[in-house]
């Protein structure tokens, strides 16, 4: 069974976290949901790094925060927030590689 990310999550967002640094954060819908991809390790460092075309040294952190049943993403930024070149100053829409990941084994 498949399943889209953006079915499973009320909330797909992306923002910086200081000048260097971008965090996505993606908050689901239902605790079944968190807790079916935290185990499956379905979004890790690995697929971060694909999706934005990074190093996986790039990507810094993945971290399951289930109190809030989120998952949180933290990479570097290829261009400073601000910077000569910088398309998204406040790096607020560079969630978009996430909201059409499909999750095949779900």
């Amino acid at each position: 069974m498949s399943a889209r990310l953006i079915d499973l999550a009320s909330v797909i967002r992306s923002k910086n976290a200081g000048p260097g640094e971008l965090t996505l954060d993606i908050i689901f819908k239902t605790r079944e949901a968190f807790e079916r991809v935290v185990a499956q390790r379905l979004i890790d460092k690995a697929l971060i790094a694909k999706l934005y075309g990074q190093r996986e040294d790039d990507v810094l952190s993945v971290i399951a925060f289930e109190p809030a049943w989120a998952i949180k993403a933290t990479l570097r930024r290829p261009t400073p927030s601000g910077a000569v070149g910088d398309t998204d100053i406040y790096g607020a829409q560079q969630h978009a590689p996430l909201l059409d990941l499909v999750f095949e084994r779900y």
